[in-house]
């Protein structure tokens, strides 16, 4: 099953299996953020925790399994030596956007859920998300532009 993921992609890339599917999972669970968002304007807060839990586990999902390991791979033996060569400067910078998209995202999702200790509750959750979707979606874009200077350009 590894070795299905190391093979060509599905997006017409020179990228691998699990990048595509990478990708796409990320996509995907950015149009659910934004979903839970919208959602959450028309005061349907049920549907907007169950939404933005389902992304937040998604994303989490993608990363844990996928990202860091390839970060921890490719990109820490680099740092600081290549932080200024190819794409290594923005992917450290994704990936520390990202890692704190992640965890902000996951302590609402816990919180919002009612899996917090009392001592870390909050009750002003507006800025919380707003800060956690921009991180998201700032990394999310980042993630994008990279994997279209890797993988589509031939710049990484």
């Amino acid at each position: 099953m590894i070795s299905l993921l190391h093979g060509p992609g599905f997006l017409g890339t020179r990228a691998l299996l699990y990048a595509d599917v990478t990708l796409v999972l990320i996509l995907l669970s950015s149009g659910l953020f934004t979903l839970g968002w919208r959602l959450i304007l028309h005061h349907k807060e049920t549907a907007h925790r169950w939404v933005q839990t389902a992304a937040a586990l998604l994303n989490a999902l993608a990363v844990i399994v996928v990202m860091i390991p390839s970060f921890v791979k490719n990109i820490v033996p680099g740092i600081p030596a290549k932080l200024l060569e190819g794409t290594y400067g923005v992917t450290f910078f994704h990936g520390l956007v990202g890692a704190f998209g992640l965890v902000l995202g996951l302590f609402i999702v816990l919180r919002a859920n009612g899996l917090m200790p009392k001592p870390l509750q909050f009750s002003n959750y507006k800025g919380f998300m707003r800060t956690s979707y921009a991180l998201y979606m700032g990394s999310t874009l980042i993630g994008v532009i990279l994997y279209v200077f890797v993988y589509v350009a031939g710049s990484g």
